[in-house]
């Protein structure tokens, strides 16, 4: 599903333009992501959680040449799926 299929389906179960719906996702997205920025979780019960863990910096190695590349230390975000989502999909 690719944002302009959510959009157009927000636009219909929520009886509004896709104008507006296309507004209402950008701004969960933009909400979501700036809460990450601060390290905050974001929980979004019926589907599970958005969080920030940090990823220490390691040494990795280049597959094509075999030579030893410093790879540096980065926050990755995760999501961790929800109880619900979970039994829905199975």
């Amino acid at each position: 599903m690719s944002k302009k299929d959510l959009v157009a389906a927000v636009a219909e179960a929520a009886d509004i333009s896709k104008d507006k719906a296309n507004a209402a996702v950008d701004a969960i997205a933009d909400h979501i992501t700036k809460q990450l920025k601060k390290g905050e979780e974001v929980s979004f019960p019926p589907l599970g959680k958005f969080k920030v863990t940090k990823r220490e910096a390691r040494t990795g190695r280049n597959p094509s040449t075999g030579a030893t590349v410093d790879i540096p230390a980065s926050n990755v975000p995760k999501f961790a799926v929800g109880k619900a989502l979970k039994d829905a999909v199975n």
